[in-house]
């Protein structure tokens, strides 16, 4: 990344990107007429009424209001940022993002600073690896990694390095500054010392391949020291959003079938080796719901793999939190336990990849698991038990989207316990919603919509009717209704960038005043055919300019009257009344 997004490739990319495909892969979409519908993902909600068109490339639900272009989309439900969204939609066409050059009055400190940063990460990972093979002590590190069976190949592939004991070896290559911003460097008693030291390295590389973060895993175990150490919060790196090996599991494989989360750095490797190229790890923290839509946005099937012993057990129902926050019916998630003395590296080892992948296969559903933990911990048979079952489970109920999973799973618990839960679940959602959706101005009651208005509503959803008005241009010194300005100048955005589509003239007021208003004017029923717009068009804008003269005319007459008009006003109103 060294820039800027260019405008123009934004606009390529809405152009090569199907709004209906990207949010399929996300929430399953049913043709419907000319467009297609879903229940919508930002509201809990029983009657799909979240539209998708495809011709003007724009989502809208008519319950909650959300809309928008398939960056917002993006944005919206995966939570990212608009360089984020750009850069998932850039993935997903095979193109590579052509980031303007810095520049004075394009570039802000701050995402220069992110640059340089990223950057030095980049650096201070080739160091990393040349240090496992230059370095005079490299031996400790080569010993260490052929011990637990790592093969030179694998350690290229994952870029694995060495960090020797030295405690300023980074300061004397590096910027001191920049190495503490990226939390290479640790500050204590007046001095900045080495975070990393005699440990393996193990680059955390984000989606795209950059290094954002590192784990170093301690050669020489100490009680003093960590076994496992992560890098610090820092601008580029965040824990609870990314997971170890993402970018090598997407190399080997853009779309997994599967994709396995495991506890180690170590684990994502030897499974590699062993052919297993679909592992990843999260980072010394619970399991997210944020790292789970970073991997759902790659694969539909997720299998948590976690050891089976007691720390194991309590990880992986401590991972139903974030789970139950994201699954629908187009997402699938099994858990895998385990024998007690083994995790994944060992187990591989010991009893082999054939076995190993029978057991991810035999993994157990979801709905099984979380029913046999009532199961299991619970006295269904007493009424204290059953009572505990439902104020266990209901939890993780709120969490759930309306979805066929949800219902299923419900009726079972409600078979379980004996008692119907339907009714104080459906109370305690809906006062989760009020208090968390956020407030929607209330629908004028008169639906009827002003000529300009519709008028407007159709060039924003049909900018190419612009040639209408190009054969036949507008004197707007000529017209008087509210809203001249808005109107005005998205025309002149219009003829001046022609968009292809609604989506393209979204982009340009992303940010601006007029955004909501833009998105509400595209989500604004137009009741005439695709085939039959031009005409309905033509016919609003004739009567609807004819309207705003008649106005500006009489407001004219009005001031003549009683104030007097300048020259300027009196060539309108000699023009006004010659037409």
């Amino acid at each position: 990344m060294s820039g800027r997004i260019p405008r123009q490739f934004i606009d390529d990319l809405l152009v090569r990107v199907d709004i209906v495909e990207v949010i399929d892969s996300h929430v399953p979409l049913k043709k419907m007429g000319a467009n297609y519908s879903a229940r919508c993902p930002f509201h809990n909600e029983k009657t799909p009424s979240f539209s998708v068109n495809r011709n003007k490339q724009f989502f809208h639900c008519f319950g909650c209001h959300a809309s928008g272009n398939v960056i917002s989309f993006l944005m919206d439900f995966n939570h990212l940022t608009f360089v984020e969204a750009i850069e998932e939609l850039a993935t997903l066409c095979g193109v590579d993002i052509p980031y303007e050059k810095n520049s004075h009055h394009t570039e802000p400190q701050q995402k220069n600073k992110l640059i340089d940063l990223q950057q030095l990460m980049q650096q201070i990972a080739t160091f990393y690896s040349q240090q496992l093979k230059q370095h005079q002590k490299k031996d400790i590190a080569i010993d260490y990694l052929k011990g637990r069976g790592i093969h030179g190949e694998t350690a290229r592939d994952f870029m694995l390095g060495y960090a020797p004991e030295d405690w300023q070896i980074l300061s004397s290559h590096f910027d001191t500054q920049l190495l503490c911003e990226a939390g290479m460097l640790a500050f204590k008693n007046n001095h900045y010392y080495e975070r990393f030291r005699q440990r393996i390295m193990f680059p955390i590389r984000n989606k795209r391949g950059h290094v954002i973060g590192f784990g170093g895993r301690i050669l020489k175990d100490d009680p003093k020291q960590p076994k496992y150490l992560n890098s610090p919060e820092t601008p580029l790196f965040h824990k609870g959003n990314e997971v170890y090996g993402l970018y090598e599991t997407l190399k080997h494989n853009a779309r997994p079938t599967r994709i396995l989360v495991v506890e180690g750095y170590m684990d994502v490797v030897t499974l590699a080796q062993y052919g297993v190229n679909y592992a990843v790890a999260t980072l010394g923290t619970s399991l997210s719901a944020t790292q789970l839509q970073l991997l759902f946005r790659s694969s539909p099937e997720i299998i948590l793999c976690f050891d089976g012993d007691k720390a194991g057990k309590e990880a992986a129902w401590r991972a139903m939190d974030a789970v139950f926050s994201v699954i629908n019916d187009n997402r699938q998630v099994r858990v895998l336990l385990l024998p007690v003395e083994h995790d994944p590296d060992s187990l591989i080892r010991v009893e082999g990849v054939d076995a190993f992948t029978q057991r991810i296969e035999q993994a157990q559903i979801l709905s099984d698991y979380f029913l046999a933990h009532f199961q299991e911990t619970l006295n269904l048979g007493s009424i204290e038990g059953r009572a505990k079952l439902v104020n266990q489970a209901k939890p993780y109920l709120l969490k759930l989207a309306d979805c066929f999973f949800k219902e299923m799973i419900l009726k079972k618990l409600q078979e379980l316990s004996q008692f119907d839960i339907a009714p104080t679940l459906k109370k305690d959602s809906l006062a989760a919603s009020q208090s968390t959706q956020k407030p929607h101005s209330p629908q004028p009651k008169n639906t009827r919509h002003s000529l300009e208005r519709l008028t407007l509503a159709m060039l924003v959803q049909y900018p190419k009717l612009i040639k209408k008005m190009q054969s036949n241009p507008i004197d707007w010194n000529t017209l008087d209704f509210s809203g001249i300005g808005i109107f005005k100048a998205i025309v002149q955005t219009i003829q001046t960038h022609q968009p292809d589509t609604t989506a393209q003239l979204l982009e340009f007021y992303r940010g601006e005043p007029e955004d909501k208003m833009l998105n509400a004017l595209a989500a604004l029923p137009i009741l005439v055919s695709e085939q039959a717009v031009e005409a309905e068009f033509s016919g609003a804008l004739n009567q609807f300019i004819v309207q705003a003269k008649q106005t500006r005319l009489e407001k004219l007459l009005a001031q003549e009257t009683a104030v007097g008009l300048n020259d300027e006003e009196k060539t309108i109103l000699r023009q006004l009344l010659l037409r």
